[in-house]
């Protein structure tokens, strides 16, 4: 039996992984947690509506905790399990973003796994494995383009959350969806893949791929690709990471070949700024990925509640990225004030606009 802790067990994920944990008995939910949304539909033993989540897997002892909590408040809870050993099923990539020289390190001392639940690194984690880092050409990143895609930067003057979140492909959280129509979640990814695969940021592709059916590729030096396919459902990424290495059996069907059609683009980067800024903040280094996703999350929060048009949010991420006084992060507490600082920033971008 393996023990899982759920961490943002009330959003788009914790839904879903609550699903596999019911359909595979060697599964077991022993702890849950959500930042403000009751848990009474939920069946765990050990269950938090705010608070410390520490303290919580303190208690639960999980054999895996799937970190689906959205944004920098899911880093104390990917240190925490990564200092202990426990293996790490992580969907909040943001703390990876902004914590990931302490995440490795916290990984090296603790000697547990880091399993991402996101579909394109998943993707690529099953592309890499049984291969040597030196095989490796370069990794390819694939996204649906969100809701805009194909739109030039004068279409997007004007339009609201509404449509921001009708993504064509996938049924995520508010956050993630805006993030997937300005392609910070793809910049978020670019990050994330550098930390976890180890692989420097000019090897590290991103196209579009607006079906959403092919996850991820890998280019080796002998001139093949192998790249991951399925439908765009998380329950696939999700069951893999709380199983593995046992691949689980789940409920979708298998792909129909027949029926596919599979094409390719480059992103548009000049209407699309937020993938460029997150390239540029990941090459930097430092504090400069934390910048990027704490200005980010503020950015994003103020155009949901209408205080931001959309073409905005890259406006005020590029300001903190130049504002900031970008350092190194030796620990939890400069990564903290990093942060705080970015936000500052950031609102204080939101006030002047």
């Amino acid at each position: 039996m393996r023990r899982v802790a759920l961490l943002g067990a009330t959003g788009s994920i914790g839904r879903q992984a609550i699903e596999v944990v019911q359909a595979h008995p060697e599964l077991e939910l022993c702890a849950a947690a959500s930042a403000s949304t009751p848990l009474d539909d939920v069946d765990a033993p050990l269950k938090q509506v705010g608070g410390d989540l520490t303290e919580l897997l303190e208690r639960a002892r999980p054999d895996v905790v799937l970190n689906a909590v959205v944004g920098f408040a899911g880093v104390h809870a990917t240190l925490w399990t990564l200092e202990r050993g426990i293996d790490l099923a992580l969907a909040n990539k943001e703390s990876l973003v902004a914590a990931g020289p302490l995440a490795l390190a916290a990984r090296e001392r603790g000697g547990g796994r880091i399993l991402p639940v996101d579909s394109e690194h998943s993707a690529l984690l099953q592309c890499l494995e049984g291969r040597s880092p030196e095989q490796v050409e370069t990794l390819v990143l694939t996204g649906s383009g969100g809701p805009f895609r194909g739109r030039a930067r004068s279409e997007l003057v004007d339009v609201g959350p509404e449509q921001a979140l009708a993504h064509p492909t996938w049924r995520m959280g508010p956050k993630i969806t805006v993030d997937s129509a300005t392609l910070a979640n793809k910049g978020l990814e670019l990050i994330e893949a550098h930390f976890l695969f180890g692989v420097p940021y000019e090897r590290i592709e991103v196209v579009i791929q607006p079906t959403s059916i092919v996850h991820g590729l890998v280019r080796f030096r002998d001139g093949a690709a192998l790249a991951h396919l399925g439908y765009p459902d998380m329950r696939v990424p999700i069951s893999y990471a709380l199983t593995y290495p046992a691949r689980a059996a789940t409920p979708l069907p298998s792909l129909d070949l027949a029926s596919l059609s599979l094409e390719f683009a480059a992103p548009d980067l000049d209407t699309f700024r937020m993938l460029p800024l997150a390239r540029e903040a990941g090459e930097l280094g430092g504090s400069a990925p934390c910048v990027y996703n704490a200005a980010n999350e503020v950015a994003v929060a103020a155009f949901l509640e209408g205080r931001l048009p959309f073409l905005g949010i890259a406006e005020v991420v590029e300001d903190a990225l130049a504002a900031a006084e970008l350092a190194p992060v030796r620990d939890l507490d400069d990564l903290v004030e990093a942060d705080r600082a970015a936000r500052a920033l950031a609102e204080g971008a939101l006030t002047a606009a």
